[in-house]
Order: C-alpha cells, then sequence, then structure tokens
C-alpha cells in the first residue's frame, strides 16, 4: 500500500473533527501530491506528541526556525510507508528517545496551520508516542532545545494546538 492510499484510510478511519476531515481529505483528492513539501497548496504533516503518563510529562521541542514549543514532528519522506511511521520516525528523530511506542487507536488530532510560503498549510495528523521509563533525548539539528514539562506546565510554554493535543491525548490515555 502507498502513502497515499494509507493516508487516506487513516483520514477516513478517523473519528472526530469531521469539516478538518474531510477537509483534509479533498485536499488529498485535488492534490495527489498533497504529502510531499513541494505541494504548493500544503502537505500532509505527521507529528507526535511524546508522553510519560507515569510521571506526567510529556516532551517538546522548541523548534529551531519558528522558536517556539512545539510535538515532535514534520514532513513525510518517501520511504515512509504510513503515517503513523512517518509520525514515530519524526519523534524518534526529533526527540533522540528510543524505544518509542505509538498509543494505539490511530491519530488522537488533527491540526491544520498556516505556514509561510512557499507551503502555505500544514495539514497535521498527530499521534501520540509512549515514552519507555528513564528515556533520555538529545537535541537533534532541527531543535534549540528539548525538555520535558508537566502537564500544568504545557499551558505555559506551548501554544493552544499543543495544548488540545495534549487534552486529546490524556483523554485517549483514560478509555
Amino acid at each position: 500500500m502507498s502513502l497515499y492510499d494509507d493516508a487516506v484510510l487513516v483520514l477516513k478511519g478517523y473519528e472526530g473533527q469531521e469539516d478538518l476531515r474531510q477537509a483534509y481529505l479533498r485536499h488529498l483528492e485535488t492534490h495527489p501530491d498533497g504529502l510531499w513539501k513541494a505541494c504548493g497548496d500544503g502537505h500532509i504533516t505527521a507529528s507526535a506528541l511524546v508522553i510519560d503518563p507515569d510521571r506526567g510529562r510529556v516532551l517538546l521541542t522548541l523548534h529551531r526556525k519558528l522558536r517556539i514549543w512545539l510535538q515532535m514532528g514534520g514532513h513525510c519522506e518517501p520511504e515512509d510507508t504510513a503515517l503513523e511511521a512517518a509520525a514515530l520516525r519524526e519523534a524518534t528523530e526529533e526527540s533522540g528517545v528510543a524505544g518509542l511506542t505509538l498509543l494505539p487507536g490511530g491519530p488522537v488530532r488533527l491540526d491544520r496551520h498556516p505556514i509561510p510560503a512557499p507551503c502555505h498549510w500544514h495539514y497535521d495528523v498527530q499521534y501520540a508516542v509512549l515514552a519507555p521509563p528513564n528515556a533520555e533525548h538529545a537535541i537533534s539539528d532541527e531543535s534549540l532545545d528539548v525538555r520535558w514539562f508537566g502537564y500544568d506546565q504545557v499551558a505555559d510554554v506551548a501554544d493552544e494546538s499543543v495544548v488540545r493535543l495534549l487534552e486529546a491525548t490524556r483523554a485517549r490515555l483514560a478509555t
């Protein structure tokens, strides 16, 4: 199965955020290259919130270009076979944490946000990954810093999209 086919299946199966989900599907329908950074009208990205529920904390990256605290994530690559694989790869690369595991149940949220030209939009498919006990992190070339934050600290350092992702992740963990 191609990454494109996987993305369509994942989005068709995603429950919630109906208007946004449909916008993602329309984007892919009208842009066969809609998974790739080269798509000028925007592209699908995959991200993952690294979470340590036992300690009530998340690992965020201080994005080098944007200079804000975000979850790990980024662009799909030709070798990616599935959106969740892209999210897990990005989380591992950007956090330096070995042994991350995807939170079951598929994407946690969708978040479409504007970005500077020439790409214009990120259609982010957001997952959550569980950190192993005593996870050690490292700063990647894409980050200025990588740091653990308690659940109650996230709203003070990150934007609303990260807060919503944390809330949705915690709700998924509670079920």
